[in-house]
């Protein structure tokens, strides 16, 4: 649990060199969130900085500060000097654990994904070689948070694969102008951004801005809007690459650098080499071009390079996963007669909010040890900036009935904040006397996800129309 320094990608590799699995986490991550990872996966040991050591009083493993000495941890730079000499290479299986990322889950906690040493490392070729376009003489930066698996593709294994340098800066708050000022000051030739940090830059006048060395920058993460492809490119003469993947996989789906691929704005791009990629109907039968389904990855004839081994301790959600020789990724898509694929939305109630995926569960179960909270639905509100905020629909217990809602809502998010990562914090509350539920009395989390997507919709053609409106002449 690192910020973006270079112990990180010391550490990194060095586990994989002595058969260690390492577990990246966010340092967004409160104690609670860290005391459910450790109990999760039983680690043997916890790297992180002074600021993760605040939040790690439980763990009674191995505690390594990057730092300084602290009592009861081992300093990372005392160990690297005592053990200059005694480094030794353990070999590993090619179905040995590599790497474990958590990923949100739409029901219960978070899964861990599994992968192997054979397939991952090596597979993130098609991802640096391909999708980041990446060559040895290249300095590459990627402003994704180094505990999510995009790290892994963009910061890691895809520019370790073809040879290119790393750039990384550590930030805390996201300073549009600093990132600006950075192409020119570094000489930073390819780029990788999530969309909700491209939307920030628009707001600041790019064209003020100087990209001397840039010439490739890709995006993914959630479907990008022509304004800001257009808007990049006119203040810095570059399109914007998307692709398209998953924590489950490397890029599977990508508009490439090729002679093959034609770059279509608002696609993730054609299927990459080796990914035998189709639309699915909810029986796992092909739908026709052009109809929406399921985007699935046929493993029946041959597994793909890149994809994950299984949810580490969850049979059953590895098995739901994996139905009929294909692996479902729960995401929507269309794919059209030219072979690309057009995102649609997920098929789930996962939330994507900025660079985040969200399990409403794991907001509910927060939100619910609140003593005014008797049920709650979470679901993602249409957001132009985030793409998604949290929302919160909240049934309260008959006592609360009478108390300030606006006083309430902000005591809930103070309780919400102090025991889970700020990403997850319930932007919006609503309060309702009752929550949609099927038969069986499970809560229909789509009826709300519609409600909010009508909204959203009347609120934009409410403005519109006040923007079209021309005043009548005297």
């Amino acid at each position: 649990m690192l910020p973006r320094i270079n112990e990180w990608w010391i550490l990194m590799l060095a586990m994989e060199l002595v058969g260690a699995v390492p577990v990246p986490a966010t340092q967004l991550l409160t104690q609670g969130d860290l005391e459910f990872r450790v109990k999760s996966c039983d680690p043997k040991a916890l790297i992180t900085d002074k600021e993760g050591s605040e939040k790690t009083a439980f763990f009674d493993g191995i505690k390594i500060q990057v730092q300084e000495a602290l009592p009861g941890w081992i300093s990372f730079k005392e160990g690297m000097q005592k053990a200059r000499d005694q480094f030794s290479y353990v070999p590993t299986l090619a179905d040995d654990p590599a790497i474990l990322y958590f990923t949100s889950a739409t029901n219960g906690q978070p899964k861990m994904v599994i992968h192997s040493h054979a397939s991952y490392a090596w597979s993130h070729r098609l991802t640096g070689g391909l999708w980041l376009d990446l060559r040895p003489d290249d300095l590459h930066w990627n402003i994704s948070d180094l505990g999510w698996g995009k790290a892994a593709w963009s910061s890691l294994y895809g520019p370790w694969q073809m040879g290119a340098t790393v750039f990384a800066m550590n930030f805390k708050k996201f300073q549009p102008v600093r990132i600006l000022d950075t192409f020119s000051q570094y000489g930073i030739t390819t780029f990788c951004a999530p969309p909700t940090a491209l939307r920030l830059l628009m707001k600041e006048d790019i064209g003020k801005y100087q990209f001397p060395t840039l010439r490739h920058c890709v995006s993914a993460g959630e479907p990008l809007t022509h304004e800001v492809v257009s808007n990049w490119k006119a203040g810095t003469g570059l399109d914007i690459y998307e692709g398209y993947g998953q924590t489950e996989t490397v890029i599977q789906i990508a508009n490439a650098r090729s002679r093959h691929h034609e770059l279509r704005v608002g696609s993730m791009g054609k299927a990459m080499p080796g990914y035998d990629i189709h639309i699915l109907n909810e029986n796992q039968e092909l739908v026709k071009d052009g109809e929406e389904g399921e985007i699935a990855i046929r493993v029946d004839q041959e597994r793909p390079v890149g994809l994950f081994t299984e949810y580490w301790g969850q049979p059953e959600l590895t098995r739901n996963a994996f139905k009929r020789g294909w692996y479902l990724t729960g995401d929507r898509a269309v794919r059209d007669s030219d072979g690309y694929f057009w995102f649609t939305g997920r098929g789930d109630d996962i939330i994507k909010s900025s660079d985040y995926r969200i399990g409403p569960a794991e907001v509910e179960s927060t939100l619910l040890k609140h003593p005014a909270v008797l049920e709650a639905a979470v679901v993602g509100k249409p957001d132009a900036t985030r793409c998604q905020l949290v929302k919160a629909f909240v049934v309260l217990h008959d006592g609360y009935a009478n108390v300030d809602n606006e006083e309430l809502t902000i005591d809930i998010q103070k309780h919400c904040r102090a025991m889970s990562a700020s990403y997850k914090l319930p932007r919006e509350i609503e309060f309702v006397s009752e929550l949609p539920k099927t038969t069986s009395g499970k809560v229909r989390r789509v009826e709300l996800r519609e409600l909010e997507k009508h909204r959203a919709a009347v609120a934009s053609q409410k403005q519109c129309r006040q923007e079209c409106q021309t005043p009548l002449s005297s």
